[in-house]
This record gives C-alpha cells, structure tokens and sequence, in this order.
C-alpha cells in the first residue's frame, strides 16, 4: 500500500471538534461530513484538498471527544493518509476501524511543511519527503492491520469483503 499527494500542514492537538464540528453531527452521510471537515480551523480545507493527499500534525491529532465521525470526514474529503507526532489513542483506533491509515513520526511531523509532496509506502513506513528530497521513518503498520486497510476498514475485514 502507497499513499502519494500535497501536504496540508496543522499544529498539535488537533481535536475532533475542528476536525469535524460538533454542529455537523447530525448526518452520517460521508459527502456531508467531508464538506465541512476541517472548516474550523481551515475554511479554505475543502476546496484545497484533492483527491490522494495528506494531512501532517503535530502532537496529540485526534485529541477530544471519541467521534468516528472525524476519521470519516477526514477520509471522505479525499485524504489518503494522516502523519503525526502523536496521536489520541480513541482517533488512532477509529481511523483504523475506519480504513484511514494513519502513521506516527515525530521527524516528519516536523521537517514536513504544508504543500510539501509527500509519498508514503506503508510496507516499509518509509516517508518521502519529495520536495525536500528527504526520507523519514515511521514504524510499518503490522500485516492484521494492512488487511484491515486494504479491506477498507475492520467492519469489511471481518466480513470478507
């Protein structure tokens, strides 16, 4: 598994009420939590983000109330992967119920900078740094949890779908 896009670039603890703001909390459409991921902090998040990219953090991502609705909202805006110093251990866990990889480097949670190109390979957790030409490494995901990835999240890996 290979994760590849711009970066978008926030500091520590992040919670998930800016992640995906509690007013929202309504719906469990995915378009319509994707719409207002992040609005709170980055008003602008919705129309930058595309399609592959990648959120970097900074200590504590996720910090919070223990909504799965932030790891949604972040995957259904398109982000491919999430790197961080650290995370809240409820937002570590739902994102990978949730299929959304997620991975800790304090290197490059610090050296990254936002709109930086960045590709991940998940086997080797080898991060590219591809603007600044560096290499940073985070621990690999173990194999029970790169099935549970590529199955698209821990509900499907139990399903066999």
């Amino acid at each position: 598994m290979k994760a590849q896009g711009i970066v978008h670039k926030y500091g520590d603890n992040v919670d998930t009420d800016v992640i995906i703001p509690a007013r929202y909390l309504n719906t469990a459409d995915h378009k319509e939590l994707a719409a207002h991921c992040m609005e709170d902090i980055d008003a602008d998040f919705v129309k930058k983000v595309k399609a592959g990219d990648i959120i970097v953090g900074g200590d504590n991502f996720g910090c919070g109330s223990s909504r799965e609705h932030a790891p949604i909202a972040i995957k259904a805006s398109g982000i491919d992967c999430v790197i961080a110093r650290t995370f809240a251990r409820i937002f570590y866990r739902n994102s990978i119920n949730i299929g959304l990889p997620i991975l800790e480097c304090p290197e490059a949670s610090e050296k990254i900078s936002d709109g930086d190109k960045v590709s991940v390979d998940f086997d080797t957790g080898i991060i590219t740094n591809e603007t600044k030409g560096e290499k940073y490494q985070a621990l690999p995901f173990p194999d029970f949890i790169k099935d549970i990835m590529a199955k698209g999240g821990l509900m499907n890996s139990l399903t066999g779908k």
